[in-house]
């Protein structure tokens, strides 16, 4: 199975967008962080979030075909890097439209992570803080009722993902919160209250 290294240079090689490998890296962080708290493969689930739009600047697919373009090009190249079966139908199956039905609780995760972790940037660079370290679920969920609000995230993928998880709405925004602000540094999400905490530590 490749390393973590191995899945981020094959991202990189593929994906130039700074915000795409950022969004790639805060699913990556709350599906790790569900992974941990079921007690599945740590690795395997942060592969497959890892990688899930790794091929998706190049092939966007915006005619949502099944066989073609994201995410089936990049299962291809997954496959012939050695990357295994479980990983490749996770990503795959995160797209209604590829024909693969979501099963496994690693793909029903990685789906209800997807859309959640983009629209819990998004209310960040927003905050006066512009960080997730102050953001809070109320704040989020008045956000996802105002359609004017991050238009490009689809609100019924977030309802939906929450149900196949089988938890409410505000305990799953709350965990995948968490999760990403572990990940703040990395995921550029600290804001001025990063900075902050850092003068004040000096």
């Amino acid at each position: 199975m490749p390393s973590r290294l191995d899945a981020w240079k094959l991202l990189c090689e593929f994906t130039e967008s700074e915000s795409l490998r950022k969004h790639m890296l805060a699913v990556e962080a709350c599906v790790r962080a569900y992974a941990r708290k079921q007690g599945a493969d740590e690795q395997t689930w942060s592969l497959a979030a890892l990688l899930h739009d790794f091929d998706y600047e190049r092939w966007p697919n915006n005619e949502h075909a099944a066989d073609a373009g994201h995410p089936a090009e990049g299962a291809k190249i997954l496959r012939e890097r050695g990357y295994s079966e479980e990983i490749v139908r996770a990503i795959l199956s995160h797209a209604d439209y590829s024909g693969v039905a979501r099963q496994s609780p690693l793909e029903h995760t990685l789906f209800a992570c997807d859309e959640l972790a983009g629209f819990l940037t998004a209310c960040s660079y927003v905050r006066p803080s512009k960080s997730i370290l102050d953001l809070e679920v109320d704040s989020v969920k008045r956000r996802l009722k105002d359609k004017a609000f991050a238009k490009g995230v689809s609100r019924e993928d977030v309802r939906k993902g929450a149900e196949e998880l089988g938890i409410p709405l505000e305990e799953h925004i709350g965990f995948c919160i968490s999760a990403m602000r572990e990940e703040a540094e990395a995921l550029g999400l600290q804001g001025n209250i990063g900075a902050q905490a850092a003068q004040s530590g000096s």
